[in-house]
């Protein structure tokens, strides 16, 4: 360690500590500056600039080490590779090669599926994860799609659903025919019970399941260390539109219900505890992804802790990560691959021992091979150009990350413990418990995404109405029949896909003209932001300047000409009392099904626009999906009348 030389310097020294209350003095004054009413002061005022997030979680914007449990103390949340685990499963962290890169394999054709398995195997993957029997490969074909795999070498990780106990009999057949000693065995059998009981909605396969998974984890947990045979699934819950609090709630319970149904067929709680993985998703909200893998590890420590496990490599939750689908849009898919190389720079900063990064075209089908390329080397350029890796912990000491993994922590142990209230994870689905939880979590997401307060970039903004469609051979369809599957782009793409059906039938889209009042620097704001939100909704704008003089003969001259039924009027609030009226009235008396203004006039304007024959308005903070489905039904002929 270099030592600097005492050169009589102290910086700062001279000036006093700032203190919190300072800090809010100055927030004050810039309040007051945006808004001179505001009577927000101290906590008020530093409320003022936090941002709400899910779980009745708050982002502050300025966090010190009072802000962190123990003060922001090395101790606090304890060390690399030892209990809660907050900082990692394991002392030195990575291995130098990285995190496992793993990727997923769901092609039923098994000839190609082997192609590509070595391809990727070739090309940086370092195991491979097969989505076995339903929404997947037969299991009769795994002798084909592993033909040319190193078993030794590369760990195989099943999704087998409700064929477990076949699929770990064909995987450990291949084990042994290869002859591959069973110490050089490594993956996961991949037995979920509960996960298939979320999909599918049924439980009467659940038991036993549950009991052929014990019967696994007798057999092989002290011949294979290196094979797991549970996997705890957080997707389910995610996909169902899950917060990051109640997905961790939900796989903690599912953990403890498999700890548990082992325990009591006879294996230890350490042997049990070694039989399980841990499968989360990450977002590209990178700082909730980062603290929601470190929440995971400290809960299932004090799991750990309770059944009496003590040691480190039985203790510390394994954690495969998967890039959410929630987040992948079939619009503008190229977008989604900055999601997810955000979302892999969050799950290797996070700690996760194994990362899946869906290819960019999943939500369109089964990916091509650009789109497989781009995903394995996504998490290479984190590993190998990031040097993510190198470092142990990355967000360690972080007040805002410390305080965020504290608080997302006690909300998901309190939604556990609300599961366990309920009798369980089995008896929670069961009964609908966590489908209700969930359906209002989504509800509340759906509103924002609506609203635009929850962005998509390519989707409910700046989407492109001239972009090519991606299109893919289809996925096989996956379990269902239980908890949905949700996207963020779905009432969008209900949207788009009236548009596109309006297209395919008449040779042209739904259409609105803008009618742009006023000079350039007053309706361009205005007219850019109607037009990204007529085309999040399949509406093709057209804008044109039009004056104050212009009548109905005028206004009908342009609405032929450019094919629209409906019009925009944008410019600013000041044009709007000059000239709105008159504009308004010329197009409603042209046949205009819709006239709309953007912006939010209030007052005697808004009456005044009203009687002039402005039926509706659109603004930030709008409901956008709800405006956008009336002026289709209206563009469309299936609702002439009535106002929006």
């Amino acid at each position: 360690m270099t030592v600097l030389p005492d050169d009589g310097l102290s910086l700062a020294a001279e000036f006093p500590d700032a203190t919190r209350e300072q800090w809010q003095r100055l927030v004050e004054g810039v309040l007051r500056k945006s808004d001179p009413n505001t009577e927000a002061s101290g906590t008020a005022a530093e409320d003022a600039l936090s941002t709400t997030l899910e779980d009745g979680l708050r982002t502050r914007p300025l966090y010190t080490a009072a802000d962190v449990p123990g003060g922001g103390a090395a101790d606090a949340t304890g060390f690399p590779g030892f209990a809660p685990f907050v900082r990692g499963g394991r002392p030195q962290g990575h291995s130098p090669a990285g995190w496992d890169v793993r990727q997923q394999h769901r092609d039923p054709d098994a000839r190609r599926a082997n192609e590509l398995a070595l391809a990727d195997l070739e090309n940086g993957v370092s195991s491979l994860w097969l989505v076995v029997g339903r929404g997947g490969l037969a299991v009769a074909d795994l002798p084909t799609v592993l033909e040319g795999v190193y078993l030794d070498l590369a760990p195989i990780v099943l999704e087998p659903g409700a064929d477990f106990d076949a699929a770990a009999r064909a995987l450990v057949g291949l084990y042994e025919r290869a002859e591959v000693p069973p110490s050089a065995a490594a993956g996961n059998l991949g037995g979920d019970p509960l996960g298939l009981q979320a999909r599918s909605g049924d439980d009467t396969r659940t038991a036993g399941l549950l009991d052929a998974a014990a019967d696994w984890a007798r057999r092989l947990g002290d011949t294979h260390p290196g094979l797991r045979v549970m996997t705890v699934d957080a997707l389910p819950y995610h996909e169902a539109g899950a917060s990051p609090a109640e997905e961790l709630g939900c796989s903690l319970a599912t953990g403890v219900a498999y700890l548990r149904h082992l325990t009591a067929a006879g294996l230890t709680a350490e042997q049990a505890c070694r039989q399980l993985e841990f499968r989360y998703a990450a977002t590209a909200d990178q700082f909730v992804t980062i603290a929601k893998l470190r929440a995971a590890r400290r809960l299932w420590a004090r799991v750990a802790e309770v059944c009496g496990v003590t040691d480190p490599s039985a203790a510390a939750q394994r954690q495969h990560v998967v890039t959410s689908p929630v987040m992948m849009t079939r619009r503008d898919p190229w977008v989604n691959m900055l999601r997810t190389t955000v979302a892999t720079l969050a799950a290797g900063v996070g700690g996760a021992d194994a990362v899946t990064v869906l290819p960019f075209d999943h939500a369109a089908g089964l990916p091509d091979g650009f789109a497989r390329r781009i995903a394995r080397n996504t998490s290479t350029i984190v590993i190998e150009e990031s040097h993510v890796a190198r470092v142990v912990d990355p967000a360690g000491g972080s007040w805002y990350v410390e305080s965020l993994t504290d608080e997302l922590a006690s909300a998901a142990w309190e939604f556990f413990q609300e599961i366990e209230r309920a009798g369980g994870q089995r008896a929670a689905l069961a009964s609908g418990f966590v489908a209700e939880r969930l359906d209002a979590t989504w509800n509340r997401r759906r509103e924002a995404l609506a609203h635009r307060r929850e962005p998509v970039t390519g989707v409910s903004e700046f989407p492109l109405l001239t972009e090519e469609p991606v299109v893919r051979e289809p996925a096989p369809e996956p379990e269902s029949g239980g908890l949905p599957r949700v996207r963020r782009d779905e009432q969008y793409e209900e949207l788009r896909a009236r548009s596109d059906k309006a297209l395919a039938e008449t040779g042209r889209r739904p259409r609105i003209v803008l009618a742009a009042l006023g000079s350039p620097a007053a309706y361009t704001g205005r007219a850019t932001f109607a037009a990204n939100l007529f085309q999040a909704g399949g509406i093709e704008p057209v804008t044109v300047p039009v004056g104050p003089d212009t009548d109905a003969a005028a206004a009908a001259a342009l609405l032929r000409e450019h094919e629209a039924s409906a019009v925009c009027l944008c410019s600013a609030d000041k044009v709007y009392a000059e000239q709105a009226a008159p504009v308004a009235e010329a197009f409603r008396a042209a046949g205009a099904r819709s006239v709309l203004l953007a912006g939010r006039p209030r007052g005697e304007l808004r009456e005044t626009l009203r009687a002039a024959g402005v039926d509706g308005h659109l603004a930030v903070g709008d409901n956008a999906v709800a405006l956008l489905t009336e002026l289709l039904d209206r563009l469309l002929h299936q609702d002439p009348a009535g106002a929006l």
